[in-house]
């Protein structure tokens, strides 16, 4: 006979014995222990030398943001993002100059600070995500799952930028935990859920001062609409609760993005929605320039995008368990949590594959579902192997425990060795380090090496020269901080400008930073000697030329 269907459970079954494929999780104590573990660690990979790495234009803009916040309060300044981390930008950025005052020195970085918050809320995704594939699934999927996360090298570099994605990413676990907790204690009879549903729609606020991804709440809408044919559900809201989960959602929304009520915020954001803010006219993918817009489609950016992005930039064997792991989602056995990953990657994949501009920070909210696949791989594989081979001996025990610690070890290695720039892990099957930065130079370069650029053509520079490159705010920025204001930076694409170069002038080729605009120079300069050339990583990052 097979389960009985009782959403939003797990078809029935018991997830505290459904998947403890791993015998030594079945001692709550050990589970605690070892989560806390991978908490730490996870922490350290994120915050460890976070710093290391130049601001990128973007992030210079949140850095510029935070400054006008403090000097002259709420703004539009930058209004096509949320308030909520610009907010905790700001503060992490007096708190670090107040730390730095108190340690008279420069302890805290400006990069460091700015960053800090993501990296923070990145870290504690790792819980997140354990409770939630816990609820759904059981212990042991529960905790490879977040295990993976705390050690993977792509997971730990989305976490390391100024960008809003992965608080985007907390928010909405956290969202989909409480959704899906309060709906199992409601349909148990354990109690009543009805305040982790208002809870759900304070995350999901929180996720939307965050980023404006409105259509994320049609994953939990989804899952919750699919299983109303089925009567005598406990766990149903109805039209009062409803109403009651949108104003508590409207209520949080504005509390933690009270920029929405200014003007400004709205002429920024109709700016950003029309596309007229897109500063470039390309991206660079394998080597190739695509047009850069959202509303091209598939004229854009090559669907393939993030399916090459999952073959190169994961570890091979996380990859290996999650190709085994994925048709293992299909089965019933699972449970029906099931259907809410397939919402969730449903909900995602069909229109970030399609959009013409893509960058390689969106996959950062479904990055999980990689993981979480190979998680079910592991446990499905381990319950064979135990089952066929092992059975029930202590020995079984011991191999246990050390296929977890090496499935955790390969990806942990990764990240250590390209640690502090993780955005540059390449696998094996992508061509290893030697082919960073040849699939998505843009995002895994990210400007990492402006300020080393900067000080190269300060040491060569003539009083007054003028130096053409593609942030020319951003090169000014550091160019200030090492007290060279005479300095002039222009854009490379602005061809009237860069016409008037003259001798002891520089031209700057930064990888990630190739336009159709620009592309001329790229093969212009390509036989010439430069003065200087930037490497990040043992990747050459940038060339500088001198006229």
């Amino acid at each position: 006979m097979s389960a009985p269907i009782l959403p939003p459970t797990t078809a029935g079954i018991d997830p505290e014995k459904f998947s403890d494929d791993l015998s030594f999780l079945r001692n709550r104590k050990v589970t605690v222990i070892l989560l806390a573990i991978f908490l730490v660690i996870g922490f350290a990979l994120r915050v460890h030398n976070l710093g290391a790495e130049s601001l990128s234009e973007d992030e210079l803009n949140k850095l510029q943001t935070a400054q006008e916040y403090r000097v002259n309060g709420l703004s539009g300044k930058n209004g096509e993002h949320p308030f909520l981390m610009k907010g905790m930008q700001t503060l992490s950025i007096a708190a670090s100059e107040k730390i730095n005052e108190i340690a008279a020195s420069s302890l805290i970085s400006d990069e460091a600070a700015l960053r800090f918050p993501v990296a923070l809320f990145g870290s504690f995704t790792t819980l997140l995500i354990f409770l939630l594939i816990s609820e759904l699934f059981g212990r042991s999927i529960g905790l490879i799952s977040a295990a993976l996360w705390a050690v993977e090298p792509m997971a730990i570099g989305f976490d390391r930028i100024a960008k809003e994605d992965s608080l985007v990413l907390f928010f909405f676990l956290l969202m989909l935990f409480f959704w899906i907790r309060g709906q199992t204690l409601a349909e148990r009879g354990r109690g009543n859920g009805t305040w982790y549903v208002w809870a759900a729609a304070a995350a999901f606020a929180a996720l939307m001062a965050s980023k404006y991804y409105p259509w994320l709440l049609a994953v939990p809408t989804a899952y919750y609409g699919i299983f109303l044919r089925i009567p005598k559900r406990k766990w149903d809201m109805g039209k009062r609760r409803y109403l009651v989960f949108l104003a508590v959602m409207g209520l949080t929304f504005v509390i933690l993005n009270p920029t929405i009520l200014l003007p400004d915020t709205w002429r920024e954001m109709l700016k950003f929605s029309s596309e007229n803010r897109v500063g470039h006219d390309g991206y660079e993918y394998m080597g190739q320039i695509y047009p850069h817009k959202m509303t091209l489609w598939l004229a854009g950016i090559p669907w393939t995008f993030y399916y090459v992005f999952i073959a190169v930039k994961t570890s091979i064997s996380t990859l290996a368990l999650c190709l085994f792991g994925l048709p293992m989602m299909f089965r019933r056995k699972l449970g029906d949590g099931r259907f809410l990953l397939f919402f969730w990657a449903f909900l995602w994949f069909i229109p970030f594959s399609a959009v013409g501009g893509k960058f390689t920070r969106y996959f950062t909210i479904v990055e999980p579902l990689v993981l979480i696949s190979a998680a079910v791989g592991f446990c499905f594989s381990l319950r064979w192997l135990t089952a066929k081979l092992l059975g029930s001996s202590r020995f079984a025990l011991v191999a246990q425990v050390v296929l977890f610690a090496s499935a955790i070890s390969f990806p942990l290695y990764n990240s250590i060795s390209v640690t502090p720039h993780f955005r540059l892990f390449t696998n094996s099957l992508g061509g290893g380090i030697a082919a960073a930065g040849s699939y998505f130079p843009h995002d895994e370069f990210y400007d990492v090496a402006t300020r080393d650029i900067v000080a190269a053509i300060a040491d060569r520079a003539r009083p007054g020269a003028v130096t053409a490159c593609e942030t020319p705010e951003l090169f000014a920025y550091y160019a200030g901080k090492i007290g060279r204001e005479d300095l002039t930076f222009i854009s490379l694409s602005d061809e009237l400008k860069v016409t008037n170069l003259g001798t002891g002038d520089f031209i700057v080729l930064v990888k990630g930073r190739r336009y159709f605009s620009n592309d001329g120079y790229e093969k212009a300069l390509r036989e010439a000697i430069p003065a200087a050339q930037i490497e990040v990583g043992g990747v050459s990052a940038a060339k500088v030329y001198q006229l």
